[in-house]
């Protein structure tokens, strides 16, 4: 029989065992797609043994149809499961690979912090708006009228010269990046009806260069009151109740005579720091006084009726003696590690 059949049990099992130690020698996808030529390809031993087929006697033919197919059966499924085991371990790699381990503790994203300047602007307006004041606002390229004429100035004045003033060309315009917010009070005098309290917080422009107490571009708050009966004892009230919110409880004020155009009398306000580093001490803080007549006519208001009284400080100089900041490029260079030593708020 072996003589005349080629396709025995033994040369079978020999083809199978043979291409088995094949694929269980393949170490990865790639390997065992090469094998599976070498196995159950054309030229493999179980493909040549089943083309020996037209050679074996017809009462073997069922016989050794049913050990080919058996063994190639056998050999598929060797491939089937050695291929899904690279297939899984392919698919683990590449799992571990892209794994996020969320219980690793995350960087935290810096959110940034506003600018002191914008939380002590606001903080100041929420002062007097508690008092029942209302915030007012005002462009920032003014008319010199707004700016200097309306608040009593001389032509002459030195602070209408272009080395103490920004002037829009052409001159002629008469245009100016206002040097205060004082014309703010002006504007809100000619469309309210009084009384009138309002604070008009704003960035203002003079021609000084940086250095570490001066800026070109500041900040300053200026409050005006015009009502019947108001007197330098309601200014000092207001202004007492104002620096001890912005300097504690113990903080105190006192006014020096000194001159402003736009009030009569004037006076230069200074604090008392309970709290400055090195130990407590007067600062000058800023001016105020009573309106001037003049200004209140300018308005369209009779200063035989009604009267008024106007106060002014820097919030840049108010945020460098109440946090000790000793250089005034830490507030315009952007180091957002400089507004976080003051707080996140929203």
């Amino acid at each position: 029989m072996s003589a005349e059949n080629p396709i025995t049990q033994p040369a079978v099992e020999a083809a199978v065992n043979e291409a088995l130690a094949v694929i269980s020698a393949a170490t990865d996808l790639a390997s065992l797609k090469a094998a599976r030529q070498n196995t159950v390809g054309e030229q493999s031993a179980i493909a040549k043994l089943n083309a020996q087929m037209k050679s074996v006697p017809n009462e073997f033919k069922a016989e050794a149809g049913a050990l080919i197919g058996k063994a190639r059966g056998t050999l598929n499924e060797a491939f089937t499961t050695k291929e899904a085991e690279f297939w899984a371990v392919e698919q683990a790699a590449k799992l571990a690979a892209e794994a996020v381990d969320i219980t690793a503790a995350p960087e935290p994203a810096r959110i940034g912090a506003r600018h002191p300047l914008s939380l002590l602007q606001d903080t100041i307006a929420d002062v007097f708006v508690g008092m029942g004041w209302e915030i007012e606002e005002g462009p920032e390229v003014e008319s010199e009228w707004f700016n200097f004429d309306a608040l009593n100035f001389d032509a002459d004045h030195p602070a209408r010269a272009m080395q103490d003033t920004f002037f829009v060309d052409p001159v002629e315009s008469h245009l100016v990046l206002r040097t205060h917010t004082s014309p703010v009070q002006v504007r809100s005098m000619l469309t309210r009806e009084v009384p009138i309290y309002v604070l008009c917080p704003g960035r203002v422009f003079r021609t000084d260069e940086l250095d570490a107490t001066h800026t070109p571009v500041f900040h300053q708050v200026e409050g005006l009151a015009v009502d019947k009966g108001l007197t330098m004892a309601d200014l000092r009230g207001t202004l007492e109740h104002f620096a001890r919110i912005m300097f504690g409880p113990d903080a105190q004020i006192r006014l020096r005579p000194s001159f402003f155009p736009f009030t009569e009398p004037s006076a230069e306000l200074d604090v008392w720091h309970p709290g400055a580093k090195g130990g407590a001490r007067w600062v000058e803080w800023g001016g105020c006084g009573m309106v001037n007549p003049n200004v209140l006519k300018a308005a369209g208001i009779d200063p035989e009726v009604y009267s008024g009284f106007a106060f002014g400080m820097g919030i840049e100089r108010t945020l460098m003696f109440r946090n000790d900041v000793r250089d005034m490029h830490d507030m315009v260079e952007s180091d957002v590690r400089f507004s976080e030593q003051f707080g996140v708020s929203i």
